[in-house]
């Protein structure tokens, strides 16, 4: 899995790049917090549910249908989300697959139960250059500083060019708007 430092970034990443105006501050937070949900599955090895499960880990947790499921939940509380229902559906749906992601560009683990129910085939990217993060007891170690490297390089250096790269395109749009606006026009003219 990649640790639960990276999984919000890329949600936190494109919200920020969107901007407050297509994703509002509730439904950006709610985002945060669905890109982090399908490791809730981790409880599983507490009640002797095996990794390979299907409700396992990585198993229905990380399924497209618990992402629509997500999704589906989301637009019922869009209003509290301050959103319409299907952005409210698309982004949380997309939060919450945006883990799973994550989870099969890894090099370890048994891959992802995306098509669960219909298929217990877990899946990997075919590019996996994110290296698995090792569980709680061995994170703080030179495996888990490996860890936070390859996640730096791969998930956080490009999270953090997409969001400011995103801000400032949002800013370059709003002075050229404003400069080429029917009013801005009238006060330069002699």
């Amino acid at each position: 899995m990649t640790t639960l430092i990276s999984h919000p970034l890329p949600t936190l990443a494109l919200g920020l790049a969107l901007g407050p105006r297509v994703i509002p501050p509730r439904l950006l937070l709610a985002g945060l917090l669905c890109s982090l949900l399908p490791d809730a599955d981790m409880l599983a090895f507490k009640f002797g549910i095996a990794y390979a499960d299907a409700f396992g880990h990585r198993g229905f947790s990380h399924s497209l249908l618990f992402a629509g499921l997500v999704g589906m939940l989301a637009a019922l509380s869009c209003r509290l989300l301050g959103c319409g229902p299907l952005r409210a559906f698309i982004w949380l749906a997309l939060a919450t697959v945006s883990h799973s992601l994550l989870d099969a560009a890894t090099d370890g683990g048994l891959g992802v139960a995306w098509l669960w129910p219909w298929s217990e085939q877990r899946f990997f990217l075919p590019w996996r250059p994110i290296e698995v993060s090792p569980f709680v007891q061995g994170f703080f170690s030179a495996r888990g500083l490996e860890v936070l490297l390859s996640e730096a390089r791969w998930v956080w250096l490009p999270c953090l060019a997409l969001g400011l790269g995103g801000i400032a395109l949002r800013g370059l749009y709003t002075r050229l708007s404003k400069r080429s606006s029917p009013a801005s026009r009238r006060a330069s003219a002699p």
